[in-house]
């Protein structure tokens, strides 16, 4: 296909508003004849109605570079640094486009050798307002008909009418700019009303905000940003399901017109907003979950974090049954009566489930009956928890107290065991369980502080000591390493420092510990 077959496809293309087609169709057209200064044009008004102006700004010099005398390059350039926001370079380019045009046209391309002329130029170029001294000057007129669309009409026509001096976005057809005033001035007026839409919204007033919105989307529908606005108004307003209709239809958009992966992200996190408002909690985990793909915010991971713990909430109170939770706490009895200790793991397991602390005052039972299990199955951490939480949902339990006691005895942390059972005992004085366990312990501290048992029980117990962060505090206390050097060296010295009642008492951890040995 030849590029003038391919040019022609993509200015029909852009005239229907499909810009990501007509961009393709030009750089198919480049790939054909890349010295044609015309294509590159075009290609950059297509990226310009896309907002890409990075790309549009490429394609523009290139168009300068290729035909530095062709007026419409420079308004090619002065569209993409306008809308990179370069304000500057676009004002020096749309000033090398009116100077071309004055110096291609046969009736103003005089007027530039005239120096009071030239002089005029630079006056109003440095300050605009100054014009109003030189409109009687007939050159000036012809200039601005010719360099800026202006036509200077009768006394009788009126006042003076624009055809938009920066319009820059159109394609050229074969040879002559054809409808790209109306394209751009269409555009301009849609991010105008934007604009007008940003400052309602951020006055709160919502009814207005989505009016400018609604503007803006009927005059450039090819921006989901505007659509994507106009949802977060409605989230405003409380208008859910107009919200996600407008995320949804953005989305869609967006993917036809190759939208930036934020504006998509974006409107995924509001669509997941209102969902999450609406109570459609799984919905809403989805639709941010797919918000994060496109773009990571830590916003949007915020809210995701938050939904999912809501749904979690949500999932487990629909669970909750008082009545199924006290049968499968009988049937975690009858497991563990039967020595069917794994079994009964699970009934004791769901009868929390459909009995939480929250809404079961005997809860504390079933972390207390789980405890025993575990400590039968060896698992002694998992039993730990369970008796640390039935400590503290009941802490005048002393089975709580005997639970927690034995499983640290198991682990040979008799220290601890010992400090367990005997605060078990100010809550229950005549508990013979917690009076055996504490018997128990005291034995097996001075069987090891004698030096007593195997090498491996006492490697094993002085690991665990070593493990265990208030240990490593009286390690490195410098007084409590002087007494133990002192003990070896010097034992009178260390008799001394025993007197003080806060080194005795972490000498005594060191000694129940395993870690230092009396004999």
């Amino acid at each position: 296909m030849s590029s003038d077959e391919l040019k022609a496809q993509g200015n029909a293309a852009f005239s229907a508003g499909k810009f990501v087609e007509a961009a393709d169709l030009f750089s198919q057209a480049i790939a054909v004849d890349p010295g044609n200064h015309v294509l590159y044009s075009n290609k950059s008004a297509a990226l310009a109605s896309l907002s890409k102006y990075d790309e549009a700004l490429e394609a523009a010099e290139k168009v300068v570079a290729l035909k530095p005398d062709w007026p419409k390059g420079y308004s090619r350039l002065g569209a993409a640094h306008f809308g990179l926001r370069a304000f500057q370079a676009a004002s020096d380019a749309y000033s090398k486009e009116v100077l071309g045009r004055l110096a291609t046209n046969p009736t103003t391309r005089a007027f530039l050798g005239q120096p009071d002329f030239m002089q005029m130029l630079q006056e109003i170029n440095r300050n605009p307002q100054a014009m109003s001294n030189y409109l009687t000057d007939n050159r000036l007129q012809q200039a601005l008909q010719v360099g800026l669309g202006l036509n200077f009409g009768s006394a009788e026509e009126g006042s003076a009418t624009s055809t938009s001096a920066h319009a820059g976005f159109g394609p050229e057809p074969m040879e002559e700019p054809e409808g790209e005033d109306e394209v751009a001035a269409a555009r301009r007026a849609a991010l105008a009303e934007k604009e007008a839409g940003n400052a309602a919204y951020k006055a709160r007033d919502f009814d207005t905000a989505i009016a400018k919105y609604s503007r803006a989307i009927e005059l450039d529908d090819s921006d989901v940003s505007f659509l994507s606005n106009r949802a977060a108004a409605y989230f405003e307003q409380g208008s859910y399901d107009e919200c996600i209709a407008d995320c949804d239809t953005a989305i869609a958009r967006g993917r036809e017109v190759r939208a930036d992966y934020k504006l998509m992200a974006r409107a995924m996190a509001r669509k997941g907003n209102a969902l999450a408002k609406k109570g459609e909690l799984e919905e809403a985990v989805a639709v941010y979950q797919k918000s994060l793909t496109e773009h990571r915010t830590a916003d949007t991971l915020k809210r995701l974090n938050e939904t999912e713990k809501l749904l979690k909430q949500r999932v487990e109170t629909a669970y909750i049954d008082l009545e199924l939770s006290a049968k499968a706490k009988d049937e975690g009895n009858e497991a563990f009566k039967a020595q069917k200790y794994p079994e009964a793991v699970k009934f004791y397991t769901e009868a929390l489930k459909r009995g939480p602390a929250s809404v079961n005052e005997e809860a504390y039972k079933l972390y207390s009956n789980r405890a025993a299990c575990y400590t039968k199955l060896g698992a002694w951490s998992e039993g730990l928890k369970d008796a640390e939480e039935c400590i503290r949902l009941k802490p005048d339990f002393s089975k709580g107290y005997s639970r927690k006691g034995h499983l640290q005895f198991f682990m040979k942390e008799y220290a601890k065991a010992r400090a367990t059972y005997e605060e078990g005992l100010t809550h229950d004085p005549h508990s013979a369980e917690l009076k055996e366990g504490l018997i128990r312990t005291i034995q097996a501290i001075n069987k090891m502080t004698r030096g007593e048992g195997t090498d491996a029980e006492r490697k094993q117990q002085q690991e665990r000591a070593m493990a265990d962060p208030e240990i490593q505090a009286i390690l490195t206390d410098p007084v409590m390493r002087q007494v133990l050097r002192d003990m070896e060296e010097n034992p009178a010295a260390a008799q001394k420092h025993l007197a003080n009642v806060q080194v005795a008492a972490k000498f005594e951890k060191l000694v129940e510990a395993g870690i230092v040995q009396i004999r």
